[in-house]
């Protein structure tokens, strides 16, 4: 079955990571795509692979999410070139340090706050009437497992993911007479770049958030993504956990299983 061949994905944060496996998983598929990023020339790199590749329509936007009126223009760009989305991964996202409260850095809360959040916010509003006009869509915003449980250090990244998660819950019951569903994907520890971004370019101490055990991989959630979407226009999946085998939750792994 295959439910998104000749649509279009609009996927934010998709220069990296959870965002460009998706963007790779769903091309591989037949859906076009919209990419967004701060970084232009990886998006560039991106779409010219995809296109050879998959043939399909890749179109490309440098985009801050935590820039309303960037936001803003986009929607206009891709009013005028007459690319609505069927669908919109809201992807982009990140985690700065690990300091408690009482030595919490300011810039950092309100670059997670701003990113996770509002940006979110500012996408979906943007496009969300575009894909109620056109009678059907699906918003898949990425969570995280810290959006079930914090942990130390967590705060404000755990708030802006539980954050993710009501909004999710609250897009659902707002679109209830609508054909726009509405799921959150909640990766646990997945190897992307997410933790060299956390320690601001540490790259041993990102490594080090990988070491213990066989972590989930970008695909592995693109894959998630590409199943939700691929439902058919009855079922909905409000939530899906995924983590890997060797971890339980926030707290509870299995050291070196890297085996299968």
């Amino acid at each position: 079955m295959n439910n998104i061949k000749g649509k279009r994905a609009l996927i934010t944060g998709a220069s990296a990571g959870i965002g460009e496996a998706s963007a790779k998983v769903l091309a591989s598929n037949g859906c076009d795509l919209i990419l967004t990023a701060r970084r232009e020339e990886k998006l560039e790199i991106l779409a010219r692979k995809l296109r050879e590749k998959y043939n399909v329509k890749v179109d490309i936007y440098p985009l801050d999410v935590r820039i309303n009126e960037s936001v803003e223009q986009l929607l206009e760009n891709i009013k005028a070139a007459k690319t609505v989305p069927d669908f919109l991964i809201n992807n982009a996202g990140l985690a700065l340090g690990l300091e408690g409260v009482q030595e919490g850095f300011i810039y950092k809360w309100d670059a997670m706050i701003d990113t996770n959040l509002k940006g979110l916010l500012y996408v979906t509003r943007a496009f969300l009437p575009l894909m109620i006009k056109k009678g059907e869509g699906h918003i898949i915003n990425i969570g995280s497992t810290a959006g079930w449980q914090t942990y130390p250090g967590g705060n404000v990244y755990n708030a802006t993911k539980f954050g993710v998660r009501a909004l999710s819950d609250a897009m659902s019951l707002d679109l209830v007479d609508t054909d726009i569903k509405v799921s959150c994907v909640a990766p646990g520890n997945c190897e992307t770049d997410f933790s060299l971004v956390r320690f601001e370019g540490d790259k041993d101490k990102a490594d080090t958030v990988y070491s213990k055990y066989k972590t989930l991989e970008a695909k592995d959630v693109a894959d998630v993504i590409l199943y939700i979407l691929n439902t058919p226009s009855h079922v909905n999946i409000p939530y899906l956990r995924i983590m890997p085998k060797a971890q339980r939750n926030v707290y509870i792994f299995k050291e070196k299983s890297h085996k299968n």
